[in-house]
């Protein structure tokens, strides 16, 4: 292999660096833990060269690799104890989960590879894999039930939202368009649960309309959407735990509201 193929290679794997934590955050519920295990398994790729498998794309051999290290740890969140998600609580909710179910349907719903793409990265058939999604959406989907408050300034994009928290058994208690109009909402009748776009309607910001509900009525779940995610990957500052990218799917809302109110995991940000 000549040296601009490894370069191209190596190239590649730091493009998806930034999915690969935030696969990692959803996982585990924590930036902290998710970053650990990030960087545990670019360690282990520099060590073991059969982690890097160049015979796949980048983006297959980084989550494979992740896979490997992620299954081997046996107790993936074992020490956590961070202000945002403790190893108690996450013990507590995965417990109930079959083995491996999660896993895939992250990969499936939010990263968006394909069955065939899952069973590569976890070790399974297609059809294997296609199972464990499939077994996770209907674990998900008998979590908890609660109250989700929407800020979103696109009318269209919050209808969609509204029609989809909706089928899912939660009541939507209302749609914000601004920073001042999502507090106001909300001290009218507290949520479970906020989703909240990044950019609103008079330039405000979303990351601090969320800040400001969780200063006034403590920690709760958050959902943040947006089209550039990579702005927030950074690793420079505290990342929302659940991130979704526009333009999404209805199976990425679903499972990211499942996975909040299953967690209840939330985390502020800097805007």
């Amino acid at each position: 292999m000549n040296s601009a193929q490894t370069e191209s290679f190596a190239d590649g794997i730091a493009r998806e660096l930034p999915y690969l934590r935030r696969y990692a955050r959803a996982l585990t519920g924590s930036q902290k833990t998710g970053d650990a295990y990030a960087a545990a398994t670019l360690e282990a790729m520099l060590e073991d060269p059969e982690l890097g498998d160049r015979s796949r794309s980048p983006r297959v051999t980084l989550f494979a690799a992740f896979h490997a290290i992620w299954t081997s740890s046996g107790a993936p969140v074992e020490g956590v104890d961070d202000s945002n998600f403790t190893a108690t609580q996450a013990q507590k909710h995965m417990a109930p989960l079959t083995p491996g179910t999660r896993e895939a349907l992250l990969l499936y719903t939010i990263e968006q590879f394909s069955y065939s793409q899952i069973g590569e990265i976890t070790g399974n058939s297609a059809e294997e894999a296609e199972q464990m999604v499939n077994t996770a959406q209907e674990e998900m989907a008998k979590s908890i039930t609660g109250k989700v408050m929407i800020i979103e300034d696109e009318a269209i994009i919050a209808m969609d939202l509204e029609s989809v928290v909706s089928d899912m058994g939660h009541q939507v208690t209302g749609v914000a368009r601004t920073h001042k109009g999502a507090v106001s909402l909300a001290q009218q009748e507290k949520p479970d649960l906020v989703l909240a776009d990044i950019q609103l309607a008079d330039n405000s910001s979303g990351i601090d309309a969320v800040n400001d509900i969780l200063a006034e009525f403590g920690e709760m779940p958050a959902i943040f959407i947006t089209a550039f995610p990579e702005r927030l990957l950074t690793g420079a500052k505290p990342e929302p735990v659940f991130l979704i990218t526009k333009p999404y799917t209805e199976e990425q809302v679903r499972l990211a509201v499942s996975q909040a109110m299953f967690f209840s995991s939330t985390v502020t940000l800097v805007a």
